[in-house]
């Protein structure tokens, strides 16, 4: 995502952040589901955007870098995604709420095509933790 981007670069979300997708290369022999949330989860904190567009060159920001999740398992069923994750979250601000919600869901849309996704965190649908880890000091 690019923070601060207002809409400019992608779809416009949170605090005036833009959610734009990131190519990378999936793990040899996992299946797209698996292999983009293991990307996702693995990534770091900044990608620089490759590309020809107003954003090259521009930092990405991964909130979910100084979060400890690993993919357990996920489903589709030709119109939803349900993914498992377990795990702690890290939060850098209240901020940080809708763009861990938008990078796991969307990250998961995309990955199989899917129309709606559900994502599971210890258990636990993902925006009741966010709300409760948000609601914990941020």
């Amino acid at each position: 995502m690019l923070l601060d981007d207002g809409g400019s670069n992608g779809v416009r979300f949170g605090c005036n952040d833009s959610l734009v997708g990131l190519a990378k290369d999936a793990p040899a022999g996992m299946e797209p589901l698996p292999a983009a949330m293991q990307v996702l989860l693995t990534a770091g904190t900044d990608t620089s955007l490759p590309g020809g567009g107003p954003a090259q060159g521009r930092d990405t920001y991964n909130a979910l870098a100084g979060s400890r999740l690993k993919f357990l398992s996920g489903t589709f069923d030709g119109t939803t995604v349900t993914v498992y994750l377990a795990g702690a979250l890290s939060l850098g601000g209240v901020c940080d709420i809708p763009r861990m919600e938008a990078q796991l869901t969307q990250t998961a849309l995309a990955a199989v095509d899917a129309v709606r996704a559900q994502v599971y965190l210890n258990g636990r649908p993902l925006a009741e933790v966010l709300r409760l880890d948000g609601a914990d000091g941020l």
